[in-house]
């Protein structure tokens, strides 16, 4: 049985974390279950991980129903959590909702992912109302990486800080059930978690978030030219496979 939205915030008021790890196959599914991971986030960073682009802008929604729909059949208990890709919500409600109900049919997931702040709170009420769960992203957004000019941590500025909690707060009213912060000043989103009621989940976003999520092909140090200072590598496996 698979973890559901309720077991984990009531896991996060109880005072326990949340682990996150992203994959995208069965293989690693299996591994991430045996280590009593909470949620598997089947992210579109697959587009970089995966298949090798400098961004995650050209993954397709078929192409996150694939992986999701792989890490699913290698896993039971985790809840999973699967990336809206980039266009596949942005267009009309309509469309971005039968984009969400496909990601959840065919891909198994029992939560969608959406990057974006207020403006998304339509969307994400439509949603929820259909019975579809969502976790909220903001910081950097990576979907947003040529309107933000790369990847740069947001929220330093007052305005942009002041912009952030306002945001959390809309997606929380709309109806997210857990958020993720990435690349964000500790400070902030440590403030930002005591605002709010919901979980948040950081990466590279300080220790004092609900949980924390890595991807796991980085904290395994498959990739030895990925080294941002926010990860921890717990093992340098690019050395051993080439070995």
């Amino acid at each position: 049985m698979r973890k559901t939205t309720k077991q984990l915030q009531m896991q996060v008021a109880s005072n326990q974390k949340l682990v996150m790890v992203t994959c995208y196959d069965a293989t690693f599914a299996r591994l991430v279950e045996k280590a009593d991971v909470d949620m598997i986030l089947i992210g579109d960073s697959l587009g970089m991980v995966i298949q090798g682009h400098e961004h995650t802008i050209p993954v397709t929604l078929d192409e996150m129903i694939y992986h999701c729909r792989a890490v699913a059949r290698g896993s039971s208990t985790p809840h999973l959590v699967g990336d809206l890709p980039f266009g596949s919500y942005q267009g009309s409600t309509d469309t971005a909702v039968e984009n969400a109900f496909r990601l959840m049919k065919e891909g198994n997931v029992q939560s969608v992912k959406l990057e974006g702040g207020a403006q998304w709170t339509p969307l994400i009420k439509r949603l929820t109302t259909a019975g579809v769960p969502v976790v909220g992203h903001l910081g950097l957004t990576p979907q947003s990486v040529h309107q933000l000019g790369g990847y740069r941590i947001q929220g330093r500025d007052e305005e942009t800080a002041s912009q952030l909690k306002k945001d959390a707060l809309a997606l929380q009213e709309a109806g997210c059930f857990a958020i993720v912060f990435e690349g964000v000043p500790a400070t902030l989103a440590a403030e930002i978690t005591q605002m709010l009621a919901v979980p948040t989940i950081g990466i590279g976003a300080g220790a004092a978030c609900d949980g924390q999520v890595l991807v796991l092909y980085d904290l395994i140090g498959l990739d030895e030219r990925f080294n941002p200072k926010f990860l921890k590598k717990y093992a340098q496996l690019h050395e051993n496979v080439v070995d």
